[in-house]
């Protein structure tokens, strides 16, 4: 069995071990020491990196018992090492394990949500509730969680006796036996085997990035201590330079983007009155029974539609309307009544360099030979 020195101390960075056996695996060696620091991939928490002598450590996996180190170089079986952890990640891990701990425990307390998923990712956790749970409630769960942030109250990791666990309410996924790892923190207890922080207050900020929902409950995207920090800035800077964009400051953006969007749906109303009448226009200048290609400068892909369709509909003839867009020249094809535009289509990308399709009335596309005068010339010979 290897010494899990991470279970009494979370803050031991550098360590001294013995080499109980290396072996050549895919990937590097697989290294077992007496006793590490390196906490092993679990419980929803990645795993340690750091050193091992001059080999580093790529991977650290357990199977209940034994610790094994993946390294990138094998170490000589029966010598001492010494052992540097990657602070900053194991820091962030403590970080985002306990920030969890106590929005979980806040999530269950006040509105019976039981954590039923768990991960540490990148860039943020990933936490499953059991139930669904309202903008409102997850918005006063932060804040609650946050005010045992800012408590700094101690956080206790300890392995009580048979009798004292018996007697003992903890949250848990599964129903465990033989000794329980029990942590305390904020208000919350809860069996888990990962590093946590000392006090509540290093944890820094608790922030809810995003939620959505996911089976009977919500998935949420959670980001503890420095991550926080990082996503409430960028999220700031984000705001900021959409209010300068709108000309407004941030906190009226909803109302600017609002007013934005209601401008964009006016001025498409009425591009589409012109893009009709445009279409209108070139029915009307069209000769009946005759196919013919159209020229729409500036007309967009909903444009060319109208204007292909409606030509077609009063001529009683194949129409092609073309503008520059798409890689080069954007092309609406529309059929005369019961007619079937495909095999145009295709034979004018193959031609062309097109890309596009659609069914026997319509094809839509682009070309990127975007030759005007010989695109024309082929339509007149085979639309």
């Amino acid at each position: 069995m290897t010494e899990k020195l991470y279970e009494t101390d979370s803050y031991l960075q550098r360590f001294t071990a013995t080499v109980l056996d290396c072996r050549e695996v895919k990937g590097g060696w697989a290294v077992v020491l007496d006793r590490t620091a390196f906490f092993p991939e679990g419980g929803g928490q990645p795993c340690d990196t750091g050193r091992l002598g001059d080999a580093r450590v790529l991977a650290v996996h357990t199977d209940g018992q034994t610790i094994t180190h993946t390294t990138d170089a094998p170490l000589p079986v029966g010598a001492p090492v010494e052992g540097l952890l990657d602070w900053p990640a194991r820091l962030d891990a403590m970080q985002q394990h306990t920030g969890e701990h106590i929005l979980s425990g806040t999530l269950h307390r006040l509105y019976g949500a039981e954590n039923v998923g768990f991960h540490i990712g990148s860039p943020y956790v990933r936490m499953d509730t059991s139930i669904p749970l309202t903008a409102q409630q997850l918005a006063a769960a932060e804040a609650e969680a946050n005010a045992a942030v800012r408590a700094d109250t101690r956080v206790r990791c300890y392995v009580p006796d048979a009798a004292t666990l018996a007697a003992t309410e903890y949250r848990s996924k599964k129903e465990l036996e033989g000794p329980v790892r029990l942590v305390e923190a904020g208000g919350d207890r809860c069996a888990c085997c990962g590093t946590h922080l000392a006090r509540t207050g290093e944890v820094g900020l608790i922030k809810i990035i995003s939620a959505q929902h996911y089976k009977v409950g919500m998935r949420l995207a959670v980001a503890c201590g420095q991550r926080a920090y990082d996503a409430v800035a960028a999220g700031w800077a984000d705001a900021e330079a959409a209010g300068r964009l709108l000309s407004v400051p941030v906190g009226n953006l909803t109302g600017a983007a609002g007013r934005l969007l209601e401008a964009e749906a006016r001025l498409k109303q009425r591009l589409a009155s012109l893009q009709n009448a445009l279409a209108a226009a070139c029915a009307a200048g069209a000769q009946p029974g005759k196919p013919c290609t159209v020229w729409a400068e500036g007309a967009d892909g909903d444009g060319l539609r109208r204007i292909a369709m409606t030509v077609a509909a009063d001529t009683g003839a194949a129409c092609c309307a073309l503008a520059p867009g798409g890689q080069g020249l954007a092309y609406a094809l529309a059929a005369a009544p019961g007619g079937d535009v495909r095999p145009v289509g295709r034979a004018l990308n193959e031609a062309f360099a097109g890309r596009g399709g659609g069914k026997p009335a319509f094809c839509q596309g682009s070309l990127a030979d975007a030759d005007e005068a010989r695109v024309r010339a082929f339509l007149a010979e085979n639309l």
